[in-house]
C-alpha cells in the first residue's frame, strides 16, 4: 500500500484489494454499503446528482457532495463541501488486477485553503491514518 504521493493540497492512498472492481464499486456507490465503512448517505452515482454524507456533529457534521464523474467499476469523483469548512474533491479510481482483485487509488484534494485541525489533521498524519483496506472491509463484505 502506498500512502503519500500527495502534495500539501491532497491526500493520496493506494491499495490492492482482493475483491473485483464490481464489488468495490458497490461499496463506493450503494448507500447502505458506503454507510458501513464511511458515513450514512443518500448517494446516487450519476453525474450532477447531489447527496449528503451525514457525519457526526463533533467531527464536522453533514458534508454536501455532488457527483462530478461516474464510470461504473472504474471512476467515481465527487465534491466534498462542509465538514470543518472543507471545499474539496474526492476521486476513486478502480483498476482490475491480474489476480481478479482491484487496485484502488483515492485522491482527496483541496486542503491548501484550510487550517489543519480535527479530521483533516488525523488524515494527514500517516501514523494515525487508518488503512484503506481496514476501513473498507465492512463495506466490501456486505457487497459480496
Amino acid at each position: 500500500m502506498t500512502d503519500d504521493r500527495a502534495c500539501d493540497d491532497s491526500i493520496t492512498v493506494e491499495c490492492d484489494l482482493d475483491q473485483p472492481p464490481a464489488q468495490v464499486w458497490r461499496a463506493l456507490t450503494e448507500p447502505e454499503l458506503l454507510a458501513a465503512w464511511l458515513m450514512p448517505n443518500d448517494i446516487r452515482p450519476a453525474v450532477g446528482d447531489r447527496f449528503v454524507l451525514q457525519g457526526e456533529p463533533d467531527v464536522g457534521g453533514a458534508i454536501d457532495c455532488e457527483v462530478l464523474a461516474a464510470e461504473p467499476h472504474r471512476l467515481l469523483r465527487y465534491s466534498w463541501r462542509g465538514g470543518e469548512g472543507l471545499d474539496s474533491v474526492v476521486t476513486f479510481e478502480l483498476a482490475g488486477t491480474p489476480s481478479g482483485g482491484t487496485h484502488l487509488r483515492i485522491v482527496h484534494n483541496g486542503f491548501a485553503t484550510m487550517a489543519p485541525r480535527g479530521t483533516v489533521t488525523m488524515l494527514a498524519d500517516r501514523a494515525r491514518r487508518p488503512t484503506t483496506r481496514t476501513v473498507m472491509q465492512t463495506g466490501l463484505k456486505l457487497a459480496a
